[in-house]
């Protein structure tokens, strides 16, 4: 995965910075591969880089503080990044590369606005000067903005998920609230911006005596720490995400001045923390956030308790302002913690498994400080509670209730029964998938192990049997990972047996498999005889004068008169006419998206009408949760198989009747005897090239694959691997019967077509030869023939001479027999030797090392090799004439 990443990432960088691909993206792809760093994300080396970055920027400051707001999103793959950043500041020639592509790219769009618009310039400091009075501006039109009737982003975010929920959950959707739900301001607990105050005209406090002024001091803190103004402290309006901010009385004494100032980020904590809680508790947000909320608003009870007994103490006369300045440093690193959590989920819009890892790593963050880890671990383990609640369900009974999406599984509403009507098996693939945004950082290793045991579960589950972990226990959130990690194996553990007991023994895969070999790859040879002899007529016709119900009779038939009668399963065989040839359906999967596949696209299929032969294929019934394994593409596959193996077969049948029917000639033949010698030499050839091609696919191939897949079928630990091994298996098949080559797949048809043209050739002449032999036989009839036999004799004599005459016609148009053989005989050759040729280029390669084979037994005696060197060098001679 991570070198198709590489090649993602660079291209799409390349193509950001609009610099062509090609040789150069390439080469430095390669570049990274070679030079790619492993461990490139731990904290010393984002560390470096960070600095690294911020030595060359011009701006450092701008770029720390991106850098940290961006940390602060718990943005994903950002140390990577820095870290390739700071590696590309390093490389001098990639650096003039880009200044020099940046440069041109200004001057391209430089020259393209002169010449659209009238180019006029205003001096930096002008530009300058109006984005910090624009700034300014927007600062003091605060109030205006806090007050508008627009929907606020956390409001459109808010209607935003509610609106995904109550898709996801028709029946239970989320209640909807009026808006003064959410804009109440004096029930929030926040500060009340805007407001009149009321009362006396308050007098200065600047002059009033210092111990008047600490007293008013400690008084109005006290009412600013839990969200209300002060007569001396006031609150600013908040705009967007930022910090509430203070106005102190610029009459106060600078020291009372200064101890206030180090006070107030507590209430300004405060502030964030309560706003925080107040909009997570809504519905849409999430059951994570829901309990972060909850375990904030507990820790926020104990901070108000703080403050009440702070004010017990100020009416007791017993609370000055350095009293309370001691009294509140403990909580402000507490309320410190408790904000930046707030502010770092609420940019980025955390929910679910996000929230997760963000409190994760602040949690490992605060290794060195035992009270702010433990702080962190506290809101972890509460906000991870209804994450592993649904972890629980999913893994120990696969079953997934996530009605916030919030978990990193996501369900998808397929039909199972649809799974033989695809080409492609989707609900294996997409029922459930992997949402990487909502995996727990903690849990990434484990991700899909989760995913794979909840849904052995469900298939199990679906199937009318109620399962449950025996070894279920509750899931905790833990800095050792082991605990979960454990759990999270046994379930998995407990799945994979569990879903592949259910398939080998109770649905019984192995003997469906044996029953789909017997038929698909032959392993039925007396079923095949049967079976072909009863339908050979039958297949002979054009596909649209086929009567399926009439083959499907003969298929049954054949089924009860042989071995394969003792087969359970043999009621789910079916018959299938296929609308392309076994040739033109492998040209289709094997050239996409090339020349070879528009021809065939564009080819009208109708032109060349199918026999029934070229177009009968078996199919197989399978059921739920088998046709899991062996669903549409599986058996397309065999399909393949059989088909290239029913064809030559036929071509085999072929053969041998033009052998059984000319088993006389000699007799009988009114030509030379050398013609016959090398129609019958050529008739052997072709014969021990079908018959040792079958014999290669059938006993080389599929016989030694299919064992060693039974073998690893006997250790497969979960269904995964059972899949594995039978796609193995059928693309071993494939391979090695030169189905996936479409080179050797082109040479093979046209080596069928050249013999099953030869065939027919010779059965004409057989035909014109048997019609000569009984003319012949009449000749030595003896005594006159009856007036009966006189009709039929003439009738005899009638078609003899017809026959003949399209005989002698035949010989003449094709240069005669002799000529006619030996074009066979040459063309045969030829595309042979073609064929010997790229077995042998290919069988160089390590993975189709087995086709070798196939060369040892059509060139067992070097006849082919032979004049294969002999060709070569008559090609190099006349090269070099």
């Amino acid at each position: 995965m991570s070198e198709f990443r590489i090649h993602h990432d660079v291209n799409e960088l390349l193509s950001l910075l609009h610099v062509r691909g090609g040789d150069g993206a390439e080469g430095y792809i390669d570049l990274l591969q070679k030079h790619r760093t492993p461990y490139v994300t731990t904290t010393v080396s984002a560390h470096s880089a960070k600095v690294k970055l911020a030595e060359f920027s011009k701006t450092p400051e701008d770029f720390l503080r991106k850098y940290e707001e961006l940390k602060s999103k718990n943005v994903r793959n950002l140390d990577p990044l820095v870290y390739l950043l700071s590696k590309l500041c390093e490389d001098k020639e990639t650096l003039q590369f880009l200044q020099q592509n940046a440069k041109e790219r200004s001057e391209s769009s430089a020259n393209t606005t002169s010449t659209t618009t009238t180019s006029y310039t205003l001096p930096q400091t002008s530009t300058k000067m109006s984005i910090q009075e624009l700034d300014e501006l927007r600062k003091k039109l605060g109030n205006v903005t806090a007050s508008s009737n627009a929907p606020m982003p956390a409001e459109v975010t808010r209607k935003m998920l509610r609106d995904r929920h109550n898709k996801k959950n028709p029946t239970q959707p989320n209640p909807v609230f009026p808006n003064w739900v959410y804009d109440r301001p004096a029930l929030l607990g926040d500060f009340m911006t805007g407001s009149t105050p009321t009362g006396e005209p308050a007098v200065a406090i600047g002059t009033l005596p210092l111990g008047a002024q600490e007293q008013a001091l400690v008084e109005d803190l006290l009412f600013v720490l839990i969200g209300v103004d002060g007569r001396d402290i006031t609150a600013q309006p908040v705009l967007g995400r930022q910090n509430r901010s203070f106005i102190v009385d610029s009459t106060l004494d600078m020291s009372i001045k200064e101890l206030v100032n180090r006070i107030l980020p507590v209430a300004s904590y405060y502030s964030t923390i309560t706003r925080f809680i107040e909009e997570k508790s809504s519905f849409e947000y999430g059951q994570v956030n829901h309990a972060l909320t909850a375990a904030m608003r507990t820790l926020m009870k104990e901070y108000l308790i703080l403050v009440t007994q702070l004010e017990h103490l100020q009416r007791q006369g017993l609370l000055s302002l350095q009293k309370l300045w001691f009294y509140i440093q403990p909580t402000m690193r507490t309320m410190e913690i408790l904000a930046s959590i707030a502010s770092s989920v609420d940019k980025g819009e955390c929910m679910g498994g996000s929230t997760l890892s963000l409190l994760h790593d602040r949690t490992f963050n605060y290794t060195g400080d035992s009270q702010a880890q433990e702080l962190c671990l506290y809101l972890t383990k509460a906000a991870s509670v209804p994450y592993f609640e649904i972890l629980e369900k999913w893994i120990y009974r696969g079953i997934i209730k996530d009605p916030y999406s919030e978990f990193m599984v996501e369900e998808h509403e397929l039909q199972k029964e649809k799974i033989q009507e695809d080409y492609n098996d989707k609900y294996w693939d997409q029922r459930y998938t992997i949402v990487q945004h909502r995996i727990p950082s903690f849990l990434q290793k484990m991700a899909d192990k989760i995913l794979s045991t909840g849904k052995y579960l469900n298939v199990v589950r679906e199937c009318g049997r109620d399962v449950t972990c025996p070894d279920a226990k509750e899931v905790l959130y833990t800095l050792k990972e082991r605990a979960y990690v454990e759990q999270i194996e046994k379930a998995y553990n407990y799945a994979s047996k569990v879903l592949l007991d259910f398939l080998m023994e109770e649905k019984e895969l192995v003997s469906r498999l044996r029953s789909i070999k017997h038929y698909f790859l032959m392993d039925k040879g007396d079923f095949f005889v049967h079976f072909m002899d009863l339908t050979e007529e039958e297949l002979k016709k054009p596909v649209d004068d086929i009567v399926p119900p009439r083959l499907e009779a003969l298929l049954e038939l054949a089924l009860r008169m042989s071995t394969a009668n003792t087969d359970p399963f043999k009621d789910d065989l079916k018959i299938d006419l296929m609308p392309h040839d076994v040739i033109t359906q492998l040209l289709r999967v094997l050239a996409i998206e090339t020349k070879q596949e528009k021809a065939i696209i564009n080819a009208d299929p109708t032109d060349a009408a199918l026999s029934g032969l070229e177009a009968f294929s078996f199919d197989y019934i399978v059921k739920w949760p088998l046709s899991l394994i062996i669903n549409r593409k599986a058996l397309t596959r065999y399909q393949m198989l059989f088909r290239h193996m029913f064809y030559c077969k036929h071509v085999e049948r072929l053969l041998c009747n033009i052998w059984i029917s000319n088993k006389d000639f000699k007799q009988y033949s009114l030509h030379s005897a050398k013609w016959f010698a090398a129609a019958f030499a050529l008739r052997q050839r072709m014969l021990n090239f079908v018959q040792n091609i079958q014999y290669y696919m059938m006993f080389e191939v599929m016989e030694p694959t299919w064992h060693v897949m039974e073998n690893n079928l006997k250790t497969a630990s979960n269904i995964d691997d059972v899949l594995c091994h039978h796609t193995s298996f059928l693309d071993n098949c494939l391979k090695d019967c030169m189905l996936t080559n479409p080179e050797l797949l082109r040479i093979f048809s046209k080596l069928m077509s050249v013999c099953v043209m030869f065939t027919n050739c010779m059965q004409r002449f057989t035909q014109s030869m048997r019609m000569e032999r009984l003319s012949m036989e009449h000749g030595t009839m003896d005594g006159p023939p009856t007036q009966s036999e006189q009709v039929d004799e003439a009738e005899k004599k009638r078609l003899t001479t017809k026959l003949l005459a399209e005989h002698v016609d035949a010989l003449q148009s094709d240069a005669g027999f002799e000529a006619t053989i030996s074009k066979f005989d040459s063309n045969f050759s030829m595309l042979l030797l073609d064929l010997l040729d790229k077995l042998s280029i290919y069988s160089t390669n390590d993975c189709e090392h087995s086709m070798i084979s196939i060369i040892y037994r059509l060139d067992f005696n070097g006849f082919y090799t032979e004049r294969l060197e002999r060709m070569a060098i008559e090609r190099s001679q006349k090269a070099a004439a």
